[in-house]
């Protein structure tokens, strides 16, 4: 087994994929034509957004959406990077709303959590230095 992609469903694929590229400097590796899948230049396991429709046609008992909850889901897509306050006032700059601004954990890392327009909350962290 191995982990292929994350598929976040969403209100507007290319705004997601927009958005991703301005506040965070991801690029897009796929659009479908019809607008209602499309991934992100992640490495080796690719982030991909899918419209509601699509969601909607997988679950035809409904899916929890994203952009029309209150709270965050109970999950989260985290970006390693070395600089988080910089990616956090740029994630911020870009639409996203503040979860929790950068700040130094006891294990070492450096931390911020980012809620993006289409729901998606997202972790900003330096990567974890080995003990």
């Amino acid at each position: 087994m191995q982990f292929g992609y994350t598929i976040v469903y969403v209100p507007d694929v290319a705004g997601s994929l927009r958005f991703f590229e301005q506040a965070f400097g991801l690029t897009t590796r796929f659009l479908h034509e019809s607008g209602s899948y499309g991934e992100l230049e992640t490495g080796a396991t690719a982030l991909a957004f899918a419209d509601h429709a699509l969601g909607a046609m997988h679950f035809p008992a409904g899916h929890v959406r994203a952009d029309q909850s209150t709270l965050p889901l109970g999950m989260e897509i985290a970006l390693v990077t070395a600089d988080v306050p910089v990616a956090h006032a740029r994630a911020l700059a870009a639409g996203a709303t503040e979860m929790k601004a950068p700040a130094a954990m006891p294990w070492g890392q450096t931390v911020s959590w980012v809620r993006c327009p289409d729901g998606c909350l997202v972790e900003l962290c330096t990567p974890i230095q080995p003990a």
